[in-house]
């Protein structure tokens, strides 16, 4: 005996409801840039507070350069914005969204497991 069902009601509605192909690949590589350890320190140190590109260096004990070269990918992500400050730039994170993003995701790791 098979047990046939019935889904093109309900995959009619799904399938209306998925993004294209150019929003899922914009949102797979949104996703990409949280995947270094690198780029999620300086995230979090950017929840943290308003920093410039050399306090970001010491606090990870990293060069300058380095973080340089992931603050302008975070840029490009739209993840962090700059403001000058004279001749520094100060460094913060884009809005509230990308807050929710990193605690939504900090609390997913660290909750307890429900029982």
């Amino acid at each position: 005996m098979t047990n046939k069902h019935n889904h093109a009601e309900l995959i009619n509605k799904v399938e209306g409801l998925i993004p294209d192909d150019k929003v899922l690949c914009d949102l797979g590589d949104l996703f990409k840039v949280f995947g270094d350890t690198t780029r999620m320190k300086i995230l979090f140190s950017l929840f943290e507070s308003e920093l410039c590109v050399c306090a970001i260096a010491e606090l990870l004990k990293m060069e300058q350069s380095a973080i340089s070269h992931q603050l302008k990918i975070l840029k490009n992500a739209k993840l962090v914005g700059n403001r000058r400050e004279g001749k520094t730039n100060i460094y913060f994170l884009a809005d509230s969204h990308v807050r929710s993003i990193i605690s939504q995701g900090y609390e997913h790791l660290t909750e307890e497991e429900e029982k």
